[in-house]
């Protein structure tokens, strides 16, 4: 019994052109399936999937996602990739020095091209981190609701990755603001597999999830994931 986390599910007018946007990023085949079209993830990498929906406009998303480079040239590459594939360059107070790139997709969605040479992210593949908006208590509750180690525990900020490796899951209570002032039912979500779903959604219950149906959930911080039956995917 336990869930596998499959995917983050991205909300959006147009899935098709996200989903042509980010596997041509991350050197993926893009999969056609009742929930949308899903970007499958190997060796540790999370799938990305993008279904039909409305993303509202808002000062930030709750998620974005952290791709690795392996050089400057490779940055510059990539972020040239994603420009010339329809994403903007944004301007969000980043520090002078610091060496991030910070884009957004043509659906809207915020993410970063790190800069080589970040210790954090070494080894975990492309896609290397999905941070979020949260609370230290939600960086426990997927700990134990995925059974994947707490790597990093300080302060606001929390991350977990799997014992395998690959890409890392973080939380922190960006610029103070309570996350559950943004949380529920926005464009993003966790989707995940279980064997049981039922014994499953006991189970996250027991972990501090509030169940909303058979199937959708909300963690501590009120965001809402959904747990599938288990394919095999």
């Amino acid at each position: 019994m336990g869930s596998r986390l499959i995917a983050v599910t991205y909300g959006t007018p147009d899935p098709a052109l996200l989903a042509r946007f980010w596997a041509a990023m991350l050197g993926r085949e893009p999969v056609a399936d009742a929930g949308g079209v899903l970007l499958p993830g190997e060796g540790g990498q999370l799938g990305l999937r993008f279904a039909a929906g409305g993303a509202p406009p808002r000062r930030q998303h709750r998620m974005h996602l952290h791709l690795a480079s392996d050089s400057l040239d490779d940055q510059q590459r990539i972020a040239a990739a994603a420009r010339a594939a329809g994403a903007a360059r944004l301007g969000v107070g980043q520090q002078p020095g610091e060496g991030h790139v910070v884009l957004a997709d043509p659906g809207g969605y915020e993410f970063c091209v790190i800069e080589p040479g970040n210790r954090w992210l070494a080894g975990c593949g492309r896609l290397a981190e999905i941070t979020a908006e949260g609370t230290r208590a939600v960086g426990f509750f997927w700990s134990q609701a995925l059974g994947w180690p707490l790597v990093w525990d300080k302060g606001e900020q929390t991350a977990v990755q799997s014992p395998d490796g690959g890409t890392k899951l973080s939380w922190d209570a960006w610029d103070g603001e309570p996350a559950d002032a943004r949380s529920g039912a926005g464009p993003q979500r966790f989707e995940l597999a279980a064997d049981d779903l039922e014994a499953e959604a006991g189970r996250l219950a027991g972990l501090g999830a509030r169940r909303l149906g058979p199937t959708l959930l909300a963690d501590p911080d009120g965001a809402e994931f959904r747990v599938h039956a288990n394919r095999g995917k």
